[in-house]
């Protein structure tokens, strides 16, 4: 009994990116050397995507509500154009990753068979999936997943939640916090999941499944670099009409760092917090803006949502059209917002995206366990990127703000 506590201790205590690239590590030697076993140990993988997806559409529907519910009408007027570039920066980085998506279009290696569902043909099609599936209780939206219906739900009951009674918003706070917990633990079983995963379809599919991985990965952090490098910079010079480019590589050093390891914007705040009074920013706008930011500003998980999405559909053989892909940017750039604070999460909104195609549910989920197998070098890339823009926005408009202020003195 001892052992088994020394070993879970062992297991628990050790970094969670660590595990997994251990379980990664071990789950294609065990395919290589023992196939006949790897197959076995499937069932390891298929527990932990039944785990995923029971628990994503509860998440869904309690984080999104809570997240609005929590903003008060007449928040200062200050802080939105931090607001609009979050926004902007988001939504620049979903129509990044569809373009970049169908420059280099991957296949991954999915199962099938038992799956159903219904491909649209066109934008029509596509419309027509998405108002149906916004029309439906939320009790049956829960049980199927539907995870258009679920959002529709959630946002519904957040804005009409703002001005409830403040035991009310705490209680959907707690709740979200306790949702929160769950998913944490589940993520926690990752590398026994992936562990199973990764062996049984080495072992059914060959070796060749780890390209599609590497090159899905390289299509992400590709992506993630031109937002961190490019878009981000562009949108914060043309806010303050200087070089963006020392306040970014300042922002990079002493908050991209520490969220790359960390992998959690959440537990990123108190250091951009600290690094925002060293630049001598507004505290009356960066006191509101880093939280929220670390809830609604998430350009790497829109990256992440986008990319996956469109791999599936490309894996599927479902054509893709222009205003579809649109539409998906918007979707994948409203999903990134509710994505919860965990290692991983924006991985759980993945079928909301896929569903704008008619992808069933369980094909979705097994791209999701696909994130979590890359998501050892993905989530930290998407961190970063999500968590240090927070301070780069806010400099912005503040240093906009106080040279505005200088010319009006003059």
């Amino acid at each position: 009994m001892n052992t088994l506590k020394r070993i879970a201790s062992a297991y628990s205590n050790t970094s969670l990116v660590l595990r997994i690239f251990i379980g990664l590590v071990l789950g294609i030697l065990l395919a290589y050397f023992a196939p006949d076993a790897a197959l076995k140990v499937g069932l390891l993988g298929e527990l932990f995507v039944l785990a995923l997806k029971a628990v994503a559409p509860v998440l869904v529907l309690v984080l999104v509500t809570a997240s609005l519910a929590a903003h008060q009408s007449g928040q200062p007027t200050h802080i939105r154009p931090v607001l609009l570039m979050y926004l902007i920066s988001t939504f620049s980085a979903a129509a990044l990753a569809v373009c970049a998506s169908f420059l280099f279009p991957t296949m991954l290696s999915l199962d099938v068979g038992a799956a159903e569902g219904n491909p649209p043909g066109s934008i029509i099609d596509v419309l027509h999936n998405l108002l149906t599936s916004i029309f439906v209780g939320p009790v049956q939206a829960l049980y199927t997943s539907n995870y258009i219906a679920i959002l529709a739900w959630a946002i519904a009951l957040g804005l009409f939640l703002r001005n409830a009674a403040p035991s009310t918003r705490t209680m959907l706070h707690d709740l979200s916090g306790a949702f929160t917990q769950v998913v944490r633990f589940v993520i926690n079983q990752a590398p026994i999941g992936i562990f199973g995963l990764v062996s049984s379809t080495l072992a059914q599919s060959g070796f060749d499944a780890l390209y599609g991985y590497a090159r899905l990965l390289m299509v992400m952090i590709g992506c993630m670099l031109i937002v961190t490098l490019i878009i981000n910079p562009l949108l914060a010079y043309l806010k303050m009409r200087r070089n963006p480019y020392p306040l970014l590589f300042t922002v990079l050093r002493e908050s991209a760092v520490t969220a790359f390891f960390t992998r959690s914007s959440a537990a990123n705040i108190p250091v951009n917090l600290r690094l925002c009074e060293k630049l001598k920013l507004d505290k009356d706008t960066y006191s509101i803006t880093i939280p929220l930011g670390a809830t609604i500003n998430m350009a790497g998980a829109a990256i992440t949502i986008s990319v996956m999405a469109l791999a599936t559909t490309h894996t599927l053989g479902i054509n893709v059209d222009l205003p579809t892909a649109l539409l998906l940017c918007v979707v994948s750039s409203l999903a990134a917002a509710g994505v919860s604070g965990v290692a991983g999460g924006s991985l759980l909104l993945i079928p909301m995206a896929t569903s704008l195609f008619g992808i069933d549910t369980e094909i979705a989920m097994q791209v999701v366990a696909i994130g979590f197998v890359i998501g050892v070098v993905q989530d930290s890339f998407e961190t970063a990127l999500n968590s240090h823009t927070d301070v780069v926005f806010t400099a912005a408009v503040s240093y906009a703000d106080e040279a505005q202020a200088g010319r009006v003195d003059a």
